[in-house]
């Protein structure tokens, strides 16, 4: 046996040690279903009902009551919710399905469209976010 073909069955030897090692390489295992919890964690029945030029392009009024339902699987304690990078003070009653939330549209807030943004955690300290848009008049 030459030199030479020592050389390239090391080099094939080699790589095929490599590749091996590479195939057994999984970028996303399984964490646990840590992330799976949180898609059980969700929002709906927005009150009042987002802003959409199509469907519904109505202006609500500062100091306005808004609403939403939270799931079962989202933590209470853990539900902030944000409208223009302010806290908005909330109150959070158990429902037979869910979480009510409830708060009110700051008075400082007028004439402008903005994004009522819910952050939650859910089982396991999950983060779960979601909101809708709403046009507030003067």
């Amino acid at each position: 046996m030459s030199l030479r073909n020592l050389l390239r069955l090391v080099v094939a030897v080699g790589m095929y040690g490599t590749v091996g090692q590479v195939w057994a390489y999984d970028a996303s295992p399984n964490t646990g279903g840590s992330l799976d919890a949180c898609t059980q964690v969700n929002f709906e029945s927005f009150t009042p009902p987002p802003f959409s030029q199509d469907k519904n392009n109505v202006e609500v009024a500062p100091k306005s009551e808004f609403s939403f339902l939270a799931s079962k699987t989202t933590n209470p304690q853990r539900i902030t919710v944000k409208i223009k990078d302010e806290i908005v003070p909330i109150t959070v009653k158990p429902i037979s399905n869910g979480f009510l939330v409830k708060g009110k549209i700051p008075a400082t807030v007028k004439g402008s469209y903005i994004r009522v943004d819910i952050y939650a955690k859910g089982p396991n300290d999950c983060d779960k976010a979601d909101g809708w848009l709403l046009k507030v008049g003067n």
